[in-house]
């Protein structure tokens, strides 16, 4: 039976890589020791040069092989290096490598030593020189160099299973049942493709299928209360099921390399975006009576097909709302922990609202899709590349890298498409015949797509994919198909929008930060408007990292609804509105007037998924805003525009006719948005009556301003919101002048736990005021503090920028109490861990 060892840890690394590390006689006592994940340079925050990381190096492992070992086969897995990498084991040349974005194996078998040490070595290249994708020209996002994904020493039998593909295929005429969504079953098909590493015609292999559930994932706050009991062993739904119990489906004999084996189920459970349902495939490899191997794969039964219309999830229509993510992170580039990659899955389903992530632009981490598949959110995932196709060479390559991400991913539920142009590229007929081709050969359960910035480009994939930056702020969302592609047989996707359009920065103007916010408003309701768009995805998720070609000059591209750290600029809770699972209300203003050009406080919004907004003065009722106010009539919760900071006060506590309070309200209101030269003909006209008719003077007129506008000189004043849903306040939002800083500290998880590798926690950092708003012009110092078995994974020293920041903490691999203290000269907090170590490296 297979061994799956981690092989993480003691590794020594040098950024400066010879020859010599790969031999017995290299004294590497002055190489440092690191552990994986590991990015071959800590960065710095920003203005830091990329060729900090473009280096050639050397990572080297010592380690003794057992005897047991003998008869079977040694094989090292690499989840991800990048990015070309040449293994090595006793000085002996392995393979080669040429994709920093899919795993690759090294079969040491026939070259390990039982009577002294094993010398692993690998080259790693990440000079971004190399002759492969996404290479050869600029690329707009830093690439990073390293061992950054997990290790594993594998101990196979000499034959054994090398892949196996499921697809859990349902009925065509299948409709999903969205008011009942654990309700959903219906009989389905399993087709199980079963490959071994060579073909032995005496061995048999056994198929059982069992309902997954974990007891983890039931009690995941960070799964929404529906998905959870999808994995509780005893939830009504998981009682009743068919395979809740492992339930043997047949066994074949392995007449070829390659078997293909077909059953059909009992009622199952569907998986969904609703609740995602997953069943196990055990695969057992038999010789005579005896399991010589056995393996298992997560998968669902579902249905997804993009039509011309539109794209359809178990058989219902379904609008596709989702962001662009990179995989990157502050400091840490590529290399951060499973801990790492889930938090991103969640903020994107919970705190983003989200159905559906872009991978751009290359496979990311099974960490983080397996998170998507426990979270029902869909998946567009695509091969490496940015723009620039090369010679034969490099496209054979880009071949080889296809192939890869589609055997390596292809049982994840959640991935709904193939990513098979390289993004943004321009025609190239023959080389995306092939990628089709290949992508349709290698999975037949799924659809392709290819993401282009040029309309009207030829089309080859089953979905036409289009990076639409045609909102300007002025003109409209998005186009319409019809503008882009004549082909009307095909479904159409949006798979970028905004982003370099209008770059925002968290410590931007107000006004500049709340139009970011409408302008991702904007996209999500033109295309909601469109019957004929399948959905879109934004660019993009969170800040990030970029080459000098790129970015603001301080090689950061600030295209993100939040910061490098995950904490939300005001952009975020426009997707976050969009859901009714928890009460959302932001403000887009501070209310204080002297943020604005000569305190004019032009269009404040208030983003919610109420069903209306109450607006108090000094606790005075001013109006209540209902949802079918807002101007965005066609996404799920737009927007509500204040255009009334009066109320009805000037008619209750002035003597002057009904008619008069009207105008100088309308008037007054208009003034406070827009200035007095933004009043507009009709307030003109109204002015004028004011004026001639009602002998008003400018005295007057700016008395009652003051008096119900400006307050200047007066009681500080504060706005009260009250978010209302079904008859009750669901939430406040509370604007007043800032009295007081306090730090607001959010940390995704303080248990922290090293199993195959280190453990991370990210800790998100706000200043906010006495009201719990952030500070967005707080740049305060702060510093970090650890105490036990912890470190800081980047500087202890930074400023905040837009009131908000963070650091990440890391496991040391021993066991105990620690503590992280945050020190600002306004607030102090600390912050209590405990870390454990599960690790069982058995290999020295």
């Amino acid at each position: 039976m297979r061994q799956y060892i981690p092989f993480n840890d003691n590794w020594k690394f040098t950024d400066n890589y010879s020859e010599e590390i790969q031999t017995d006689f290299f004294d590497d006592k002055d190489l440092e020791v690191v552990r994986i994940p590991h990015t071959a340079k800590v960065t710095g925050f920003h203005y830091f040069d990329e060729s900090v990381y473009q280096k050639v190096c050397g990572y080297r492992k010592c380690f003794k092989a057992d005897p047991s070992w003998k008869g079977s086969r040694i094989i090292i897995h690499f989840e991800a290096v990048a990015h070309v990498s040449d293994v090595y084991i006793n000085n002996i040349y392995i393979c080669s490598h040429g994709s920093g974005y899919t795993a690759f194996e090294a079969d040491i078998t026939d070259h390990i030593r039982y009577d002294k040490d094993n010398v692993l070595a690998l080259r790693v290249s990440g000079t971004e020189k190399d002759n492969v994708p996404p290479f050869g020209h600029v690329v707009d996002y830093m690439t990073y160099t390293g061992i950054y994904r997990p290790v594993s020493l594998q101990i196979v039998p000499d034959n054994y299973i090398k892949e196996i593909f499921v697809r859990g295929i349902i009925p065509g005429g299948y409709v999903y049942n969205d008011r009942e969504p654990s309700a959903n079953k219906t009989e389905a098909k399993i087709k199980a493709s079963i490959t071994l590493l060579q073909e032995d015609k005496s061995l048999n292999v056994r198929l059982r299928l069992r309902r997954f559930t974990e007891a983890g994932l039931a009690g995941d706050s960070n799964i929404p209360a529906g998905a959870r009991s999808a994995f509780d062993i005893e939830s009504d739904n998981l009682k009743a099921d068919m395979y809740r119990e492992e339930t043997l489906l047949g066994t074949a004999q392995m007449d070829d390399v390659v078997k293909a084996i077909s059953h059909r189920t009992l009622p199952v459970s569907l998986w969904d975006s609703l609740y995602p349902a997953m069943y196990v495939l055990r695969v057992e490899l038999i010789r005579g009576t005896e399991v010589i191997d056995e393996k298992e794969v997560r998968f669902g039964f579902r249905k997804m097909l993009f039509k011309h219309d539109g794209f359809y999830l178990n058989g219902r229509k379904f609008r596709i709302r989702g962001l662009n993510r990179h995989q990157s992170y502050a400091y840490a580039g590529y290399a951060m922990p499973r801990s790492m990659q889930v938090m991103d899955a969640d903020i994107l389903r919970n705190e983003l609202s989200l159905n559906a992530v872009r991978t751009s632009h290359y496979p990311q981490s099974h960490d983080f899709i397996g998170r998507c598949d426990e979270l029902g959110l869909l998946v567009f995932m695509e091969f490496p590349g940015w723009q620039h196709i090369g010679d034969s060479q490099w496209k054979d390559q880009a071949l080889i890298n296809l192939k890869e991400m589609i055997t390596q991913y292809r049982n994840h539920t959640s991935i709904m498409l193939w990513g098979v142009r390289i993004n943004e590229s321009v025609d190239d007929d023959d080389f995306y015949k092939k990628t089709n081709e290949v992508a349709h050969n290698l999975d037949d359960s799924r659809q392709t797509g290819g993401v282009r910035a040029k309309d009207h480009s030829h089309l080859f994939e089953d979905v036409y994919t289009y990076n639409d930056f045609s909102h300007d702020g002025k003109r409209p969302g998005c186009a319409p198909r019809k503008r882009i592609t004549d082909d009307d047989k095909h479904a159409y996707l949006i798979t970028e929008y905004n982003g370099h359009m209008f770059p925002t920065k968290s410590f931007d103007t107000e006004k500049r930060r709340a139009e970011h916010a409408i302008r991702h408003a904007n996209v999500i309701d033109k295309v909601a408007s469109y019957s004929d768009i399948a959905g879109s995805f934004g660019w993009c998720m969170f800040d990030y990292n970029t080459h000098k070609d790129f970015g603001s000059g301080d090689r950061i591209c600030y295209h993100g609804v939040m910061d490098m750290f995950r904490n939300p600029k005001l952009a975020a809770a426009v997707y976050e509105s969009q859901s009714d699972e928890h009460p959302v209300l932001e403000i887009s203003s501070s209310m204080d007037i002297g943020e604005h050009d000569e305190c004019i406080r032009g269009d404040v919004w208030m983003i919610t998924n109420a069903d209306s907004v109450r607006f108090y003065k000094n606790d005075i009722f001013i109006h209540e805003y209902k949802k079918a106010d807002s101007p965005y009539k066609n996404m799920l919760h737009g927007p509500l525009l204040i255009d009334d900071y009066i109320g009805d006060q000037i008619r209750e506590n002035e003597s002057l006719p009904k008619g008069q309070c009207d105008d100088i309200k309308y008037l007054m209101n208009r003034a406070a948005r827009f200035g007095m030269g933004g009043i507009g003909l009709k307030g003109a006209l109204k002015a004028g009556k004011l004026v001639t008719i009602k002998h008003m003077t400018f005295e007057d007129a700016t008395k009652l301003y003051n008096k119900y506008i400006g307050d200047w000189g007066g009681k500080s004043t504060e706005f009260k919101f009250e978010a209302v849903k079904d008859g009750k306040v669901v939430k406040t939002v509370i604007k007043s002048p800032s009295k007081e800083l306090r730090l607001d500290i959010k940390i995704d998880h303080t248990d922290l736990k090293e199993a195959e590798t280190y453990d991370v926690a990210a800790v998100r950092i706000k200043a906010v005021d006495q009201n719990g708003n952030v500070a967005p012009f707080a740049c305060e110092p702060v510093m970090f503090k650890t105490c036990g078995p912890i470190e800081i994974y980047g500087p202890s020293l930074v400023s905040l920028q837009g009131g908000m920041g963070g650091c990440y903490i890391k496991t040391t691999g021993k066991n105990g109490k620690a503590s992280l203290t945050i020190q600002t000269e306004f607030d102090t907090r600390t912050v209590e861990f405990e870390a454990s170590s599960l690790m069982n490296e058995k290999v020295n």
